[in-house]
């Protein structure tokens, strides 16, 4: 009997977590490769043998996704496998159809078939588009179990991230950090750095990597709770027994726009309505109406977004450039970030644009994504893509650089100018409070 042939589509992350748990093991499949997209750098490499499994020897090829159809031709493909997020829905059928019109199967794995199962207590955050604000929402809530909410008492806490398998797949099958030690150890990329930082700040253990199946029993190994942090807007790797979903708004009108964040709305347990000091009343209720019409019977948590500026004293009256965070700006669709909403409410700063002095690799950036405002996306996935925000940053005449980066920036990129950090932080803003429904799920689980 011939073997059914797959191409699974993906950005290097969960391409490789749904190989690992839908096909690895099964000897009816043939996965002829991999492609890549979203993330520059990531293709022309091979999944490598010690994780693709004895099926395959020699690895699995990585692809430009703009080779599909010619895969599809050249390795008579069967079947086209979905394997990345934050789509526009018509971008998802665009592919689609790509596929259909050549006669392949366009797959589309549900969570029932590719999540784990842990022995622990798992609670998942996720959100409807990138950038709405999961990372800061999952350092409060991890240190709050932490330290021990009302009834509950502490809980030691392992977090899970989404893959950002960008280097050496191999070296990265299992990774734990415990200190920016360990992150610099790993050699992570600055878009990783962004993600595993601030959960290592504030004292937590952090897991990630390309295996889940192996990260997860080693979280286990060391933790009472699991608490998934996600990227982009994709779905948890690891069945939730509490699904908290942050939505944007400042952007209420993208709730149902983009895949996987529709399907993720739709089975939350509690919705966020993150960033309402920033949105104002208008956009806030303009999103508390979509999420009741899609979710009516959901607890809605109404969240501030504050931005602490480390020193303001330092930015008065000073040419400004600002570097915000990468992923955000580009996929995510934003104009902006923290760096620019933190030093745009002072008077007597003056915003730098980037974009005249910006170096090509750069600039390349900019052509991708028209949208962008004047601020430099802290895009940084290889050594030269960082030289490269270097000499934008040299060649921009500021007299300072504020950093809307979840890291300290200056310690990964050379820059000859002050840096100033601003951060975003989690803050109630009305009830019911996040916590309070933390800590009423928590005590039914002890029960």
């Amino acid at each position: 009997m011939a073997k059914r042939r797959v191409v699974i589509l993906g950005a290097g992350g969960r391409d490789f977590h749904d190989f690992n748990r839908l096909y690895r093991d099964d000897d009816s499949v043939r996965v002829v490769a991999f492609t890549a997209t979203q993330i520059p750098g990531i293709e022309d490499r091979r999944y490598p043998p010690d994780l693709a499994g004895p099926l395959y020897p020699d690895g699995i090829p990585i692809r430009p996704e703009r080779e599909l159809e010619r895969l599809c031709r050249t390795e008579s493909v069967d079947e086209i496998v979905l394997a990345y997020s934050d789509l526009a829905h018509a971008d998802v059928m665009h592919l689609a159809s790509r596929v259909l019109a050549l006669g392949a199967s366009f797959v589309m794995p549900g969570s029932r078939a590719t999540e784990l199962v842990s022995r622990l207590p798992v609670i998942a955050i996720s959100a409807v588009r990138t950038g709405c604000g999961k990372s800061q929402t999952a350092r409060y809530l991890s240190r709050a179990i932490a330290d021990g909410l009302d009834n509950v008492g502490p809980l030691k806490v392992a977090a899970m991230r989404h893959p950002m398998p960008y280097g050496n797949l191999s070296a990265q099958r299992l990774q734990r950090f415990a200190s920016l030690a360990d992150i610099d150890a790993a050699d992570c990329t600055l878009e990783e750095r962004e993600e595993y930082e601030p959960h290592v700040e504030a004292g937590n253990l952090l897991f990630a990597g390309v295996d889940y199946g192996e990260i997860l029993a080693a979280a286990e190994a060391e933790a009472d709770l699991i608490l998934w942090d996600g990227g982009n807007n994709d779905f948890p790797f690891v069945r939730p027994d509490l699904h908290i979903v942050v939505t944007d708004a400042l952007r209420p009108d993208q709730l149902l726009t983009h895949h996987p964040g529709e399907a993720v709305l739709r089975s939350a347990d509690i919705v966020i309505l993150n960033k309402v000091d920033a949105a104002g009343p208008k956009r806030t209720e303009e999103l508390a109406r979509g999420i009741a019409a899609v979710r009516p019977e959901v607890p809605q948590v109404r969240a501030a977004s504050p931005i602490l500026l480390d020193d303001v004293e330092a930015v008065r009256g000073k040419r400004v450039l600002v570097v915000d965070d990468g992923p955000t700006l580009t996929h995510g669709g934003m104009p902006f970030g923290a760096g620019h909403a933190a030093v745009a409410a002072i008077a007597d700063v003056t915003i730098v644009d980037p974009r005249p002095g910006a170096h090509p690799d750069i600039a390349a950036v900019y052509a991708a994504y028209p949208h962008l405002g004047p601020v430099l996306p802290a895009v940084g996935y290889s050594a030269a893509q960082r030289s490269a925000l270097e000499a934008t940053i040299a060649a921009s005449d500021a007299d300072v650089v504020v950093a809307g980066t979840p890291i300290d920036f200056a310690r990964v990129v050379h820059v000859d100018l002050p840096v100033v950090r601003a951060r975003y932080g989690y803050a109630d803003a009305g009830e019911p409070r996040l916590l309070d429904l933390v800590a009423a799920f928590l005590k039914g689980q002890k029960g």
